[in-house]
């Protein structure tokens, strides 16, 4: 919790709790439904959370924003977004029914009541979103014919609209495949921590 609180100390007092709460949330989801690696759960603040936030490093989400999580897994980056940003509406979308419950059972544990868990492909979704987020979901050539087409252009926050991606590595001819302009974040620009070192937020715009 020190962590979050190390980059974002301007948190309020229901934000610090809804932090605080995760670890044990987590936990106890974990021990019923295995969405956290076991082997790196005690790093769950710095591996799962403060890197999920460091999409609200390079974007500030302005209120009203509308945010696909695109895979969200257990609920990131969507959840610690959530807390983050309390005035933005989040979809929080996975294929696979058990890690949608373990978002559904956190958010509500939370009181979050701007994340929208949906079960089921991002496809068949009927609406469009200011942004796109994800961790590393799939190749991005892929992912960008299943999102393209849901992202609506403007501007609802410090960057236009358009999608933000945690990956990590050399991702030079990945974003080459899709022939489309990418801006690369390092993460370590803004975390000093070692995990981050190798890491980045990869953002275009619709």
């Amino acid at each position: 919790m020190e962590l979050i609180l190390k980059y974002f100390p301007n948190l309020s007092e229901a934000q610090k709790g809804q932090f605080a709460a995760l670890y044990a949330l987590y936990e106890d989801w974990n021990a019923k439904i295995n969405v956290v690696s076991r082997k790196d759960f005690d790093q769950l603040y710095l591996r799962h959370v403060l890197h999920s936030l460091s999409i609200a490093k390079v974007c500030r989400f302005e209120a009203g924003a509308e945010v696909l999580d695109v895979g969200c897994g257990g609920g990131f980056p969507s959840i610690p977004l959530a807390i983050l940003f309390p005035d933005v509406k989040f979809v929080a979308a996975d294929s696979i029914r058990k890690k949608i419950t373990v978002v559904e059972g956190v958010a509500k544990s939370l009181g979050l009541q701007n994340i929208t868990p949906h079960w089921g492909r991002v496809e068949q979704l009927p609406q469009h979103f200011d942004y796109v987020v994800s961790r590393a979901v799939t190749a991005m050539p892929e992912f960008v014919g299943w999102i393209w087409h849901k992202i609506r252009r403007g501007q609802k926050g410090s960057l236009p609209n358009g999608i933000l991606y945690l990956k990590g590595g050399d991702l030079a001819e990945e974003l080459a495949a899709t022939r489309m302009r990418w801006d690369l974040y390092a993460i370590s620009d803004f975390f000093e921590e070692e995990f981050f070192e190798t890491k980045q937020v990869v953002y275009t715009a619709k």
